[in-house]
Parts: structure tokens; sequence; C-alpha cells
């Protein structure tokens, strides 16, 4: 029965995932959503919220949050695509001087151009799952993902001294890595995505085989709508209508479950696209640090292309055509 006059319990805007029980008792998935949507550990208010919260987050040691293992699974190893930029397929951006930055919308070294598009900016939290989930303080995550236009840096025609879209930070005492960038485009064959590799240290860019974790990250069906509304996204908006998550090559297997970010924010403010990133020091990592092949990236002719095999380092082109892709 419904009872007359009750309204679903929210927290800062966000409705309870257990609307029976207290704020505490929400489960971890939500203090997550919590913790990174405001960009850090918060005082959620007085007495049993505030117990409830430190129980399963941060300590006043700085030992490092815990999480629990049964909410938070390894991120699944996923194709770097043909276009990494981390040598393992050509070009390599990790060698270069003052890849090490937040803000990835324009070049750096040689490199002069800037990406343009609706702002974005991409949290990643990662935890250390074989070391009771704690944040994992110290590694180097390496981000890199497609232009507006549907194209990589260092790959495509007229890119190949760019390197936009591209940089490496270090996580901080709580597993938190920030980049400043542009929103991605939809090339054909692919849900719209952003790559990541997960590197024990700074020092360890230096070899993609030194990747833990290689992976992606899937963005929200109605945030990629109402960008892709907005000018210069038009193609995006042609491609989006033709891919599904549940057929991505990628993410179909399930959906994107553990990879689809919460995503706040609006198109003039920009969005905060973020994402909790399990690593499993005791798996092997498969995903990365070896040069694609088969059909493992955006088509032939690269974002859009005619679906043929990724691997080679084939720059991309017109971003529209058919194409089955992995990229």
């Amino acid at each position: 029965m419904v009872r007359m006059g009750w309204k679903r319990p929210t927290y800062e805007g966000r409705p309870y995932d257990r609307p029976e029980e207290e704020l505490v008792d929400q489960g971890l998935r939500f203090d997550i959503g919590t913790l990174l949507s405001r960009r850090g550990v918060l005082a959620a208010g007085a007495g049993a919220a505030v117990a409830g919260l430190a129980a399963c987050n941060a300590d006043e040691s700085g030992a490092g949050d815990a999480a629990d293992s049964g909410d938070l699974a390894e991120i699944p190893e996923e194709t770097a695509g043909p276009y990494p930029g981390d040598g393992s397929n050509g070009a390599d951006v990790l060698e270069q001087s003052g890849v090490v930055r937040s803000d990835i919308r324009s070049s750096f070294g040689t490199g002069t151009a800037t990406a343009e598009g609706v702002p974005m900016t991409l949290e990643l939290t990662v935890y250390d799952l074989a070391n009771g989930n704690a944040r994992f303080e110290g590694v180097a995550v390496y981000v890199w993902h497609c232009d507006r236009d549907g194209e990589y840096s260092m790959y495509a025609e007229g890119l190949e001294e760019e390197n936009y879209l591209r940089g490496v930070q270090i996580a901080d005492a709580d597993g938190l890595v920030s980049f400043t960038s542009v929103f991605p485009a939809c090339y054909d064959g692919r849900w719209p995505h952003i790559h990541f590799e997960v590197y024990p240290d700074e020092a360890s860019i230096a070899d993609s085989a030194n990747a833990i974790a290689t992976s992606q990250v899937a963005l929200p069906q109605d945030v990629c709508d109402t960008v892709y509304a907005e000018s210069g996204y038009e193609r995006s908006a042609e491609n989006f209508a033709r891919v599904s998550l549940d057929s991505d090559n990628v993410f179909g297997d399930d959906g994107g479950e553990s990879q689809l970010a919460a995503v706040s924010g609006d198109v003039a403010g920009g969005y905060t696209v973020s994402l909790p990133v399990g690593v499993d020091t005791t798996t092997e990592a498969g995903g990365g640090g070896q040069a694609p092949s088969g059909d493992g990236g955006p088509g032939a002719g690269g974002p859009g292309g005619d679906g043929g095999p990724g691997g080679g380092g084939e720059p991309p082109s017109d971003m529209g055509s058919p194409g089955d892709s992995e990229g």
C-alpha cells in the first residue's frame, strides 16, 4: 500500500537506494556516489551519520579508505584500442616531458592545437583490492579519448604532431585523479567512452607493459543525448542513434555495469564524470601493454571507418562511416 503523502527520502538531491533505511545504512555505492559528487570526504552531519560514513570511508590516521569487497569489483580489463599513444602501437606520449598534467585540452611540447567541446572534468578514484580495498595512493593513471570530431591526436591525419586529450595524473591520498577535458564524440560502432591505464607509479609509465589495469569509462545515455544536441556534435548525434550499451563490443557483455560513470553538471557549466576503479594487482592485466590487432579499434580508417582491423595505427578518418569497432 502506498502511504498518502509519502515521498522517497533524499540526501543532497540524491534519492535513497534503501528508502526504508536510515542515511547511514544506504550502502557503499550510495556513500561513494556522495563523496565523488562533492570531490572529497565531507561531513555528512553529526552523530550517527558521521560515524557511519567514517566506517566506510576515511579514518583520521590517513592510512587510506577501505571499501567492502562485496560492493567494489575489479574494473574489467578492456582493449586499449589502436590509438593508445603509449608506445604499444607506434606513437608514445608517455615518454614526453609534460605528460603529467591535469588539463589535457591542449597539446604540449611541439603541438599547438586545443580541443574544443562541452567542458568535462573526469574524476577516477582508484582502490587497491589486494590491500583491503584501500585508496590506491601513488598510482599513475593515463587517460586518453577522442575529440569532438571523433579523432585521436597522434594518429589522425593532420594531428600526428598533436597530443591533446592525453595526460597522466598521480593518485592522491584518496586515490583520486582529476582531468580537465572536453566531452568526447560518439563515432560509429562504439558507445561513447574514455580510455585509461593504471600504472604502479609515475616511473612505470615509461613502458606500457607495466600497466596493472587497462579499461574504459562508459558515458550515460541521458548526458550524451544532451551534449550531442549541441553545436559541433551533429555527427555524434547521428552515430549515437545507431549504438547501444548492450550491443557495444566492449560494454555489451554486462551493459557497462561497473564502468558506467556517474555524471553531474550541465552543458553551460560543464560536466563532472566520476567512476570508482577497483584494481587487483594479484590478477594479470590483459588489456594493455601490447599493440591491438584484429578489429580492436574504431574501424580501419579510424573513428567510424569501415569496420576493419584496428591494429597498425592507421590514422582516423570520417567518423560517420558505418563500422563495428572496439577502440
